[in-house]
C-alpha cells in the first residue's frame, strides 16, 4: 500500500478535502489580480519576427537608423488598368493625383519634408508606381489604420477602369495585423466549440464537460496575461503567431491533463462509493503522470531559448509559461471543482461501485489482447507504414517568400506581384548595402561586377561615416536565386579592406532566417529528444523502455512530417513548408506524443509488479485506451483549428501535427509500443527488476 504520508497523497488530500474549495477560490482571486495587474498585448498584431539578432541583415536595420530619415519607410502604390492595356496620359495623372492624395493622409510624413519623386513608369507602359513616405514607427493595428487611411485616399475619385492598390513593407505589416483582427476571438471560439463537442462526446453526459472546459478556458485567459507580462520583462515578442499556438497548446494539453484526471476518476468510482476518497486515489494515481508529461513538453519547449530565430525564442519561453498555467489550474483548480459536484456530475452514466472493469474487458482490451498474440507482425507491419509515411519529406522544399506567407487576400501580395509583372524582378524590393564612405568607389566597383546585379546606386550617406546603396537585381525577391544573388554580393564585399560591408534588406533577411532555422534544426532537436529521454529515464527508473520509446516517437513525428508536409504541398496546393514548420512540428510532435506515452506506460509499470510485463501492458492499454483517444481525438481537433488563423505556415502546423497526433494515438500506442513491450518482455524494464520472471505471465485474451 501507499504510505499516508507520501507528498501526492497530502496534496490529494488537500485538494479534494471538505476545505478544498479554498484552493480554488485563491486560484480564481489569484487569477483576477493578474487581470487587472497586466495590460492588453500590444503586439497580437503583429508577425513573427524571424530575423536572427546577429545577422547581417539585422545589422543593416540597425544601422539604417544613421541614415537621414530614418524614421521613414516607403510604401508603394501601383496602378494598372483592369483591361491590362498601356496607361493613357490621362491614367498617369489619375495616379499621380492618387500618389498625392496618399502623401496627404495626416500620419504620413510630411509631405514638405520631402519632394515627391515622380511616378516610374514600367518599360511595357502597362503599370506605374509611385512612392509615398509613411511613418516607420508604427505597427500592428496602429500601422493597419495608416494603410487603410491611404488606401482609401489613392481610391478617391479613381476612375473605374483603374486598378489602385497599395503595397510594400508597410502595407505587409498592416494586412499582417489586419488579418489577426479578432482572428484570436475566433480561434478562441472555435477552440472552445470544438473542445466542447468532444468532451461531450467522450462523457456522454449534458453537465459534465462544462466542469473541465471552464477551468481549462479560465487557464487560457490566465496563461495570455502570464504571456503578455513576461513578454513585457524580457523583451520578447508575444505577437499574434506566438499567441495563437500558445492558446492552442493550453486548450490542447489542458484538456488532455482534464481527460485523463476525470477518466482515473471514473475507474476510482467503480471501486470506491465515497467521491471524495475516488477523487483522491484519482489525483493520487494521475497526478504524478500529469505533471511529469506537462514537465516534459514545459522542458522541451525551454530548449528553444537555445535558438537563434527570435520567434522561436519567444515561442519557447511564453508556450511554456502557458502550460505551466494550465498544469496548475487543473492539478488545483479540477479537483476541488470536481469534489463540490459529485458523483452527479457524471449524470446520467453515473459510475458505481461494481462496474464493468476496463482493465479486464471491452473493446480496447481485445485490442491490446490480440496485439500481444502477434507482436511481431503487428510492430513489422505498424514500423513499415510509418517509414513510408516518412518517406513523403524527401524532396520537400522549406522557405515561403514574404508574398506567400498569407492564406488568405491580401493586397499588398496582389500589389507585389502586379508591380514585379511589368518592372525588373528585383526593382519591387531592392537590396540594401551599407558600407563605409571611404570605401565607396571600391563598394561600388565590386557590386558592379557582381552576377545579377542590374543596378547598384549610392542613395545616401550618414553623419557617421556610412554610405547606404540601393541594389537591383533580376532575380524575383524570396526565390533561390535572390538568394543566390545575395550570396554573391557578399562574396564580393568580404575582401574590401574595412569596408564593414552589410548586405541586408528583404531576400538578405529571408536566407538569413533560413540559414539560421537549419542551425536550430540540427541544434534543438537532438537537444528536445535528449530531454525527453532524460524525463523518461527519471520517471520509470528504466534504461532500456526510454530509449524505446523515443526512438517510436520520432519515427512518428517523422511520419507525420512525411504525411503532413505532402499534404500541404499536394492537397492544399501550398508552395512550401515554412522555415518554422519541421522544428515546431517535430518539438510539438516528439513532446506532446510522449504525453500519451507518459499515460500509457506509467499505468503499465503500475500493473507489471502484478501481472507482468505482458498483462501489464495489455490491462494498461485497456485501461488508458478510451481516454488517450479521446485525448488525442481532442489535440488534432485543436491543432486543426490553427487554420482558422490567416498564415500559411500556422495552417501547415496545424496540419502536420493533427495528422502526427493521430497516427501516435491510433498507431504507435495502440499497436507499436504493446507489440515491441510484449516482444522485448520483462528486459524492457531493465535495470529496474519490477517485472522478474523469465518470460512474461500468460492469461491475456
Amino acid at each position: 500500500m501507499v504510505s499516508r504520508t507520501s507528498p501526492w497523497d497530502v496534496v490529494a488530500s488537500a485538494l479534494t478535502g471538505r476545505r478544498s474549495w479554498l484552493a480554488l477560490v485563491a486560484l480564481l482571486v489569484l487569477s483576477g489580480a493578474l487581470f487587472g495587474f497586466v495590460g492588453e498585448n500590444e503586439s497580437a498584431g503583429q508577425s513573427p519576427n524571424s530575423v536572427p539578432a546577429a545577422a547581417d541583415s539585422a545589422a543593416v536595420d540597425d544601422l539604417l537608423a544613421q541614415f537621414p530619415n530614418s524614421d521613414v519607410t516607403q510604401a508603394i502604390l501601383v496602378v494598372t488598368r483592369n483591361d491590362g492595356g498601356e496607361l493613357s496620359n490621362a491614367d498617369i495623372q489619375s495616379a499621380t493625383t492618387a500618389r498625392d492624395n496618399m502623401r496627404a493622409v495626416g500620419r504620413s510624413v510630411d509631405p514638405a519634408a520631402d519632394a515627391p519623386v515622380p511616378l516610374t513608369i514600367a518599360p511595357d507602359k502597362k503599370a506605374a508606381i509611385g512612392i509615398v513616405p509613411v511613418d516607420s514607427t508604427l505597427s500592428g493595428f496602429a500601422l493597419n489604420d495608416l494603410v487603410t487611411e491611404l488606401r482609401t485616399a489613392a481610391t478617391r475619385n479613381s476612375p473605374p477602369d483603374l486598378r489602385v492598390q497599395v503595397t510594400g513593407g508597410p502595407a505587409f505589416g498592416a494586412d499582417i495585423a489586419n488579418s489577426f483582427s479578432g482572428a484570436n476571438t475566433t480561434l478562441l471560439a472555435v477552440t472552445g466549440l470544438v473542445v466542447a463537442l468532444l468532451l461531450i462526446a467522450t462523457y456522454r453526459s449534458p453537465i459534465l464537460w462544462l466542469v473541465p472546459l471552464a477551468v481549462v478556458g479560465v487557464a487560457d485567459r490566465v496563461a495570455t496575461t502570464v504571456g503578455i507580462g513576461l513578454a513585457e520583462l524580457t523583451g520578447l515578442s508575444f505577437d499574434g503567431s506566438t499567441s495563437g499556438i500558445t492558446s492552442v497548446l493550453v486548450f490542447g494539453a489542458g484538456t488532455n491533463y482534464a481527460l485523463l484526471l476525470v477518466s482515473r476518476y471514473r475507474e476510482e468510482l467503480g471501486h470506491e462509493d465515497d467521491h471524495r476518497v475516488a477523487l483522491r486515489r484519482a489525483v493520487r494515481h494521475a497526478g504524478p503522470a500529469i505533471l511529469a508529461s506537462n514537465a516534459t513538453v514545459v522542458l522541451a519547449l525551454l530548449v528553444l531559448l537555445l535558438g537563434t530565430l527570435p520567434s522561436t525564442r519567444s515561442l519557447g519561453a511564453l508556450a511554456a509559461a502557458g502550460l505551466v498555467v494550465a498544469v496548475v489550474f487543473v492539478l488545483v483548480g479540477l479537483p476541488p471543482a470536481l469534489a463540490l459536484c459529485g458523483k452527479r456530475l457524471f449524470w446520467p452514466f453515473v459510475p458505481h461501485v461494481g462496474d464493468r472493469d476496463t482493465t479486464t474487458d471491452g473493446p480496447w482490451f481485445r485490442v491490446a489482447s490480440a496485439v500481444a498474440r502477434q507482436p511481431a507482425r503487428v510492430a513489422a507491419a505498424a514500423l513499415v507504414a510509418l517509414a513510408i509515411c516518412a518517406a513523403g519529406l524527401f524532396g520537400t522544399d522549406v522557405g515561403l517568400s514574404q508574398t506567400e506567407q498569407f492564406r488568405v487576400a491580401a493586397e499588398s501580395v496582389d500589389g507585389f506581384t502586379e508591380l514585379s509583372a511589368h518592372f525588373p524582378a528585383g526593382q519591387s524590393d531592392p537590396t540594401i548595402v551599407v558600407a563605409q564612405t571611404p570605401t565607396a568607389d571600391e563598394v561600388q566597383k565590386a557590386l558592379d561586377g557582381t552576377d545579377g546585379v542590374v543596378s547598384a546606386s549610392q542613395v545616401a550617406r550618414s553623419d557617421t561615416g556610412l554610405s547606404r546603396w540601393s541594389v537591383v537585381t533580376d532575380a524575383a525577391p524570396g526565390s533561390d536565386d535572390a538568394f543566390a544573388v545575395i550570396e554573391s554580393t557578399r562574396s564580393a564585399l568580404s575582401p574590401i579592406l574595412d569596408a564593414d560591408a552589410l548586405v541586408g534588406g528583404s531576400d538578405a533577411q529571408a536566407l538569413d532566417t533560413r540559414n539560421a532555422a537549419a542551425r536550430d534544426r540540427i541544434l534543438l532537436i537532438p537537444l528536445i529528444l535528449a530531454v525527453v529521454l532524460a524525463v523518461l529515464v527519471l520517471l520509470l527508473r528504466a534504461a532500456a523502455a526510454p530509449v524505446v520509446l523515443v526512438a517510436t516517437t520520432v519515427l512518428s513525428a517523422l511520419a507525420a512530417l512525411g504525411i503532413g508536409s505532402w499534404v500541404s504541398l499536394h492537397i492544399f496546393g501550398f508552395p512550401a513548408l515554412d522555415t518554422n514548420v519541421p522544428l515546431f512540428a517535430f518539438l510539438f510532435l516528439v513532446a506532446l506524443g510522449v504525453d500519451y506515452t507518459i499515460f500509457l506506460v506509467t499505468r503499465a509499470r503500475e500493473e507489471t509488479p502484478e501481472h507482468g510485463t505482458r498483462d501489464g501492458i495489455v490491462r494498461a492499454v485497456a485501461a488508458t485506451g478510451g481516454v488517450i483517444t479521446s485525448a488525442g481525438i481532442v489535440l488534432a481537433a485543436v491543432f486543426c483549428v490553427l487554420g482558422v488563423l490567416p498564415l500559411i505556415t500556422l495552417t501547415q502546423l496545424g496540419i502536420v501535427v493533427g495528422l502526427g497526433i493521430l497516427l501516435d494515438t491510433f498507431v504507435v500506442r495502440t499497436l507499436v509500443i504493446p507489440a515491441l513491450f510484449t516482444l522485448i518482455g520483462p528486459r524492457i524494464w531493465w535495470p529496474n527488476p519490477i517485472d522478474s520472471s523469465v518470460h512474461p505471465r500468460k492469461g491475456a485474451k
